[in-house]
């Protein structure tokens, strides 16, 4: 009897166990699924040999039969007979690298992470719709589709894409599928217009509105004036001051009267890093060796694991272009063709405003503006949420956008300002596929102006050259016309002359052809001088590394490739050069103790570069940032004063430290002593050496640069053992090569214009999305060490090649 019962107790655990591992549980996936060896994470091993070199594949759809060619590092070379099939097979090889990413960042950017994770993912799915990242992606689709171009490719892509996910079982999912027990749904062209958007809220999407409105009305308009002016001392601009303008500026809205914003102590949550940037440059034919010009571009943004870019030649037509893409995003962003090649930056002008408005009562049905009552629009987000049932959450809309926050919710808008409508150029509705379409196609000067007219956001510096040795930079997107400072505060939302006046003709943003200095660049810093006529921003980033970039461009005469490889990784810190002589000389060296006096010798005798295995950076990167925020953070910090506010910019804390000992922000008014600068330079050296030596121990190598930044490329939706922690690489904030804890240069290239083009480039990671692939992450040491690998650049799906060997048939 006993053996009966124990093989009835045996068959029921065994039962139960499938029954655990087969199945959800709430937010729990069935591990059983994902352990198998015959469908879990097993099958996501990609050994050597299982990349054919030579298949057939066939995929319904196609018009006409396509050729693929792969090379050395499993990038794709399309060659296709028309534009349908061209992009068509564009969508499904990306797919095959990465379905996962292209589709997970589309959760991100239309607000539906809750349908994977659950409902912890509820807060940040609702902040994205209410901030109307899918709105504006609605209005930029209704754009693309009715441009009969756009319309082909975004169709064609999309319908690549479904090829390749009608393909999988759930046993072929990318890895990330199955660990988080999810399947991948059918693409639409609406997914690409996401991707777009979310990349303009990444570039665009940050704003100090609100907490310059509150340290306006702290401290007054003189203070504003002297500590936020709205053009730095220091300064290199993207177009050079005194270009002369082609055009008749169009007249400028007046300035109405200042409105005094309400105080608060929120500020948007969620919001992007605010140091995301890049460099691009490009030397003219007299400044090369070859006598044509030279371009390059590396585009600085968060670094993660798959890789932001994904490599391919697109070639059809009356087309033959090699460059990246956003996996997802239809035709190559930045790149180059036999005849020409541009490269982007971040503008970072001043295109997202808030708007204080004035609800006639506690339904928020109407809303007080141009001396009447207005109706406001509701929308109802409806969210899924893994697991639980479906949230209705109603979004508010007035003439100027969303109302992100209509009342107090805490925890879930503790950050964020309530009562305040939003205005963002990304809502307004733009071709930008249309425009990397034409670029893509571009043979001169003339082309690339025409392709940048359909282009709204985010705003980018679109640098470019050509064979015809014409080298240009065009700081390019809508942008509004507005009255100076029109958005540096928040903005009355009953006043009309508060509302953007139009549009800034885009033949007038800021561009230069051909100046006289031989080169063009940017690195984020002021499209254009004081003399430029109208309003973009006041605030952009600090000169160094634009400044950098132009004085070496300006010292070379028979530059190479290599030349423009080397100024990529530049290390040296420009901002160190300048302060570093003045903090020592705030310090006495007698009054240190002798570690002390170990590290401020070795500042003393410090170069000012960045090198990974350099200790004076790590020593100097900590001290300056103490001491700046031991100057500002009882003026402006929030826990001294309540409200949120910010520090005033880099350019004007230098001039105190260097020129006012006497001002009246140094002294810290929380205590009853006045301190001297010299007291807080004193102090934060201290704070840095006794930091230091609690974090490494006593000064010695391991005080190194790279461990003190240690750079994180993490898995883009932070799964653990998917990324690479502590990249040994030097480089930082505010120096050309800007690679800081987690953001960096995302794709350095360099292209050789001639008879047939020479580029070079890499990004930190690899072709394949699949952490199971050698392809996953194998360009990271040669991105790590500032190498560039030779790119590719087929001219026939014939033409040999000793890095190319894979060559697949796509047929109808």
């Amino acid at each position: 009897m006993l053996r009966y019962v124990r093989a009835v107790l045996a068959l029921l655990t065994t039962g139960v166990l499938v029954w655990v591992l087969d199945t959800n549980h709430g937010e729990i996936p069935a591990f059983g699924r994902f352990l198998s060896p015959f469908q879990g994470f097993w099958r996501n091993g990609e050994a050597p040999g299982d990349f054919a070199r030579e298949q057939t594949l066939t995929l319904p759809g196609l018009q006409q039969p396509v050729q693929v060619r792969f090379d050395d590092h499993r990038v794709p070379h399309i060659f296709a007979q028309n534009d349908h099939d061209l992009y068509y097979a564009q969508g499904y090889l990306t797919a095959r690298d990465r379905l996962w990413q292209m589709e997970f960042q589309t959760h991100v950017a239309a607000g539906r992470i809750s349908e994977i994770v659950g409902a912890r993912a509820l807060e940040y799915d609702r902040f994205q719709r209410r901030m109307g990242l899918p709105h504006g992606a609605e209005k930029s689709l209704a754009v693309m589709m009715a441009d009969p171009t756009t319309r082909t490719v975004l169709e064609a892509y999309s319908a690549g894409v479904n090829a390749r996910i009608s393909e999988l079982s759930p046993r072929d999912y990318p890895l990330e599928y199955k660990l988080l027990n999810y399947a991948p749904e059918p693409w639409k062209p609406l997914k690409c217009a996401l991707l777009l958007q979310l990349m303009a809220w990444d570039l665009s999407g940050r704003s100090d509105d609100l907490r310059l409105s509150n340290v306006l009305g702290k401290y007054g308009p003189a203070v504003v004036r002297d500590l936020f002016p709205d053009y730095p001392t220091r300064e290199d601009p993207i177009v050079p001051a005194g270009t002369p303008l082609d055009y008749a500026p169009v007249k400028v809205p007046p300035v109405p009267e200042v409105f005094a914003a309400t105080a608060s102590d929120k500020v948007p949550q969620n919001e992007p890093a605010a140091d995301l940037g890049s460099n691009n440059f490009a030397l003219s034919g007299s400044r090369t060796a070859s006598g044509l010009p030279i371009l390059a571009n590396d585009p600085h943004l968060q670094l993660n694991l798959p890789s932001i870019w994904y490599q391919v030649q697109l070639v059809a037509p009356g087309v033959n272009v090699y460059g990246v893409t956003i996996p997802g995003a239809p035709t190559i962003i930045i790149g180059f063709n036999q005849d020409v090649a541009w490269g982007v930056t971040n503008v970072g002008g001043d295109v997202l405003d808030w708007y204080q408005l004035k609800f006639k009562d506690n339904t928020k049905q109407q809303y007080w503006h141009d001396g009447q009552w207005k109706p406001v629009r509701r929308v109802v987000e409806r969210i899924r949420v893994r697991g639980q049932a479906e949230r209705l959450d109603t979004v508010l809309y007035t003439h100027h956008g969303p109302v992100v926050y209509d009342h107090d919710e805490k925890p879930f808008n503790a950050q964020t300002p309530v009562r305040h409508a939003m205005r963002w150029t990304a809502h307004e509705g733009g071709n930008e596929v249309l425009t990397f379409y034409r670029l893509n196609r571009a043979h001169n000067y003339q082309d690339y102006a025409a392709a940048l007219s359909t282009y709204a956001a985010p705003a980018q510096n679109f640098i470019f050259a050509s064979k015809q040795n014409d080298v240009a930079i065009w700081p390019n997107g809508k942008f509004p016309l507005k009255w100076r400072d029109q958005g540096k505060f928040i903005l009355d939302g009953s006043d009309p002359r508060h509302d953007w006046q139009g549009w800034i003709p885009q033949v007038q943003n800021p561009h230069v052809k051909n100046p006289a200095r031989g080169f063009v660049s940017s690195a984020n810093q002021f499209p254009a001088g004081p003399d430029y006529p109208y309003y973009l921003g006041w605030n952009f980033a600090s000169y160094e590394r634009g400044h950098r970039i132009n004085t070496r461009l300006a010292q070379m005469t028979r530059a190479t490739p290599d030349s423009l490889r080397l100024l990529q990784t530049d290390n040296l810190n420009l901002n160190a050069q300048l302060m570093l002589p003045r903090l020592l000389e705030l310090v006495n060296p007698d009054q240190l103790r002798p570690a002390e006096q170990r590290a401020y010798d070795e500042l003393r005798h410090w170069n000012y570069f960045h090198d990974a295995h350099a200790v004076a950076p790590s020593i100097f990167d900590l001290w300056y940032s103490q001491l700046v925020s031991r100057l500002w953070e009882d003026d402006f910090g929030l826990q001294a004063t309540g409200l949120e506010m910010r520090y005033p910019p880099r350019d004007r804390t230098n001039n105190l430290i260097m020129q006012e000992d006497t001002s009246r922000w140094i002294d810290d008014h929380r205590t009853s002593a006045r301190e001297a600068l010299t007291d807080l330079a004193l102090e934060s050296f201290r704070f840095t050496t006794d930091s230091l030596t609690r974090k490494f121990g006593p000064l010695g190598p391991k005080w190194a640069w790279s461990n003190q930044k240690s750079t994180d490329i993490l898995h883009l939706a932070r799964l653990p053992g998917f990324g690479h922690l502590d990249v040994d690489c030097g480089g930082g904030a505010a120096i050309v090569n800007a690679t800081t804890e987690r953001n960096g240069p995302s794709w350095r290239m360099v292209v050789a214009l001639g008879p047939a083009p020479k580029a070079y480039g890499v990004f930190p990671g690899g072709q394949s999305g699949n952490p199971g692939s050698h392809y996953y992450d194998d360009l990271l040491e040669t991105w790590r060490v500032g190498q560039l690998n030779e790119l590719i650049y087929l001219t026939s799906p014939t033409q040999p090649h000793p890095r190319v060997s894979a060559a697949w048939q796509l047929k109808p």
